[in-house]
């Protein structure tokens, strides 16, 4: 490796100009290469191409800024053609890094976005992102697209795994800490790398699901929870933003001068880059059909503020034309190739294009980062339900029978954007080698005698009738068809359910049920799962159901006679070792869901923070309470909380909630506690939800002990967005509520009113940066224990 980025080094003979010169400010550097373009250099910046196209055309003909979907390769390829260029200008290099360097072979995979989410831990999602920008810097990758901040709303969208969930506070602080993570102490760091936050901005407001579909959302509705994760990582310093795909009240976000001019450019005064979602310029012209041809996407697309177009090659030529016809003037394309190359001089690439290092199999794939997947993969699995069957004694001798189709399935187990998920064509998976699954894990408890039965299959593909690709060539996913139940796959099943002392049923969804373009219509178990469920649940041996799936999903009614409920979302590559773990009680599960659970597919949206103000509180048919609820999640032992106290209940505009609460662990097992702060307006002047998350913390706990833990959170945090869609405190009753989960019953209650008028508008920050990463200041643990 070493000889041949030796080889691909920019000629220092050349004389060296003032952009190439380190010792002058960015934006001296800037000004003057700029100065020096073309207008078909400048528009060649704008783009970023598909590396696995034609290098040459993209990189001498085009001019292009930036490629993704490289190896080290086609990076070492891509600098040398740059050298050829007349103003050699590098080449940002990007990926869709979501949770570990997603298509490397040997990377280290972690949960999913949302899996993550379950650990409830910035800190701990900040040093996953850490690493992760170590794995993607060292080759020779510059700009990750994640962390996604869109909102979880209907469960049949397939891009829920990449979500945080389903509430905006929490997104915000998870988003955040990610964001940090990626971009370090800074760009010059050789490790850092640029953040996204995607899809901005309501791009997961799906109508019945379908992925981006027209988002029917009010600017009202934007700014009050859609927008708020945004504005508190633009204002955090995240480099680049990506849009989404949708159009909102008929327009494409890719033009939405509301959206992207006068809130995140103008109020915001976000200074930096902005990239289009794949082809989102072309599908204006092909899909959306608002735009007659490339010459006027393209004149459209450089009005409304994109930087960088990813993936539409037209735009050169349709950007040109624009300029032809005189729809663009020459200097048109100038903000947007400043910030490109503002990114560029930032990360200091034309002094060190940071190719892949010769110390790449060293950082890939690290022991300590496979710690630190383990530590993740622990703390983001939830346990729902519990009869006392859990944990599994781990030093007595059990018999334990290991079924389902996803027991031993390595690759489903990282979920989507993870090799083998198929968005990469040049890698089928990750070293199975470097994969625990369920059925690995639970065969490395000592003492266990295993014995492993599929019982069912879930699914088989078929062609689209309507060809293989899309209209931009690229491929239109196969048809999903469940597989029926077998009843030999069942009947071998139960016989080792019968002969065993226990069962772990592992089901879920796999791949071709999730990502883009592949929302399904139910939410139930597909395939032989739910027969194969209930066959074993029949035999009277205690059932721990391994619920592995992208997101939740509806179980059947056979598992109210389960024995325990594991989510575990897409585990990433330790998974099977953390579920064995919290089965046989090595670790206690501390999982918290960031996301509500449904019973019923019909039941969409299942979110906690709904509007009030229906008739009723039910359907006819079916309650409408969720299964599980956001927050909720159950510990090997419980938590008792008491004496919610205030230290006064009147208070101005400008001063602090301060609040006091005791926690006992009635148990005798530690626990790692969530305690949810959440605020409710009483009476507002316009419709709000019941209560929203504010603030949480967890406390660890000793069996036996007791903490006093005090809670402080700003008045000026517990705001509504009113009919004039300002952000704002409005004074009269609130509730502070404080418990284990978002369900009523588990929520003590404090009142407290609010005097005077709000200042707060649409320019102050809805985030407030200078906070604690819990959202205002939490105190308690250990040290402060004191008995009830």
């Amino acid at each position: 490796m070493t000889s041949i980025l030796t080889e691909t080094a920019t000629d220092p003979a050349k004389e060296a100009l003032p952009y190439q010169d380190p010792t002058l400010s960015t934006a001296e550097r800037v000004r003057d290469l700029l100065g020096r373009m073309t207008t078909a250099e400048k528009i060649g910046q704008m783009l970023q191409l598909d590396a696995r196209d034609d290098l040459r055309d993209h990189i001498l003909r085009r001019h292009v800024g930036s490629i993704l979907h490289t190896s080290p390769e086609r990076i070492l390829e891509a600098n040398r053609l740059t050298a050829q260029t007349r103003l050699r200008i590098p080449l940002l290099v990007g990926e869709d890094c979501i949770h570990g360097h997603s298509f490397w072979p040997g990377a280290t995979i972690y949960p999913t976005q949302l899996g993550m989410a379950a650990s409830w831990d910035a800190e701990l999602i900040e040093r996953v992102a850490r690493a992760s920008a170590e794995e993607v810097a060292v080759t020779g990758v510059h700009w990750t697209f994640s962390p996604v901040l869109c909102i979880a709303r209907d469960l049949r969208w397939g891009r829920i795994s990449e979500t945080f969930g389903e509430d905006p506070f929490l997104i915000g602080e998870l988003a955040s800490a990610m964001v940090r993570g990626y971009q370090g102490s800074g760009l010059d760091d050789p490790t850092a790398i640029l953040a996204t936050a995607k899809h901005f901005a309501g791009y997961s407001e799906t109508q019945g699901g379908r992925d981006a579909s027209e988002a029917d959302i009010s600017r009202r509705k934007l700014r009050s929870w859609f927008l708020p994760p945004f504005e508190r990582v633009a204002r955090e310093g995240c480099r680049t933003f990506m849009l989404g795909y949708q159009s909102t009240d008929g327009i494409p976000i890719t033009v939405n001068d509301w959206l992207l001019s006068e809130v995140l450019r103008g109020e915001w005064g976000y200074t930096g880059t902005l990239i289009t979602d794949w082809d989102n310029v072309g599908r204006m012209v092909w899909e959306q059909k608002v735009q007659p041809d490339y010459a006027h996407a393209a004149a459209a697309a450089v009005r409304a503020g994109n930087d960088m177009v990813m993936t539409t090659p037209g735009f050169f030529e349709g950007a040109l034309e624009a300029v032809e016809r005189g729809m663009l003037a020459e200097d048109a394309f100038d903000a947007a190739v400043s910030r490109i190359l503002t990114l560029k001089f930032d990360l200091g690439l034309f002094e060190d294009p940071r190719l892949p290092s010769p110390a790449l199999d060293e950082v890939v794939g690290s022991a300590a980062h496979a710690e630190l997947n383990l530590e993740i993969a622990r703390r983001s699995i939830v346990l729902l339900e519990n009869d006392g069957t859990l944990p599994l004694e781990a030093t007595a001798p059990l018999r334990v029978a290991v079924v389902g189709p996803l027991a031993d399935d390595a690759q489903t187990q990282l979920g989507d954007w993870a090799g083998g998920s198929g968005q990469a064509g040049w890698l089928d998976g990750q070293p199975r080698e470097m994969i625990t699954t369920v059925l690995d894990g639970l065969n490395a408890i000592d003492g266990w005698s295993v014995r492993h039965a599929r019982g069912a299959d879930i699914l088989t593909l078929a062609e689209d009738s309507r060809g293989a690709t899309f209209p931009d060539g690229q491929p239109r996913p196969p048809v999903v068809e469940p597989t029926p139940a077998d009843p030999r796959q069942i009947a071998e099943a139960v016989a080792v359910a019968e002969e065993s002392d226990v069962v772990v049923a592992v089901v879920g969804d796999r791949i071709e049920l999730v990502g883009e373009g592949r929302s399904t219509a139910t939410l139930e178990l597909i395939g032989g799962q739910n027969a194969l469920l209930d066959a074993v649940i029949a035999t009277g041996t205690p059932v721990v159901v391994v619920l592995l799936a992208s997101k939740p999903l509806v179980l059947p009614p056979s598992v109210a006679r389960a024995a325990a409920v594991l989510w575990a979302a897409n585990p990433g590559m330790l998974g099977g070792q953390a579920i064995a773990e919290i089965i046989a009680g090595r670790v206690e599960p501390s999982g918290r869901l960031p996301i509500s659970f449904a019973r019923h597919v019909g039941q969409q949206p299942t979110y906690y923070n709904q509007l009030r103000g229906q008739h009723g509180d039910r359907y006819a048919d079916l309650t409408q309470a969720p299964a599980w609820a956001f927050g909720q999640g159950l510990s090997y032992t419980t938590v008792e909380y008491a004496d919610l106290s205030l230290a006064r209940a009147s208070l101005g505009m400008e001063d602090e909630i301060a609040a006091e609460v005791t926690l006992r662990n009635t148990g005798d097992r530690s626990v790692r506690e969530t305690v949810q702060a959440y605020v409710s307006d009483l009476v507002t002047s316009v419709s709000w939800a019941d209560r929203e998350l504010k603030a949480y913390r967890q406390v660890d706990l000793a069996p036996g002990e007791s903490a006093r833990v005090t809670l402080r959170l700003p008045v000026a945090d517990c705001t509504i967005v009113d009919a004039d869609g300002i952000r704002r405190v409005e004074p009269g009753a609130f509730e502070l509520q404080v418990g284990r989960s978002s369900r009523d019953e588990d929520l003590l209650r404090a009142r407290f009113e609010v005097s005077g008028s709000s200042t707060r508008g649409r320019q102050e920050r809805l985030m407030r940066t200078g906070a604690a990463s819990t959202g205002g200041e939490l105190e308690g643990g250990a040290a402060s224990s004191t008995e009830v």
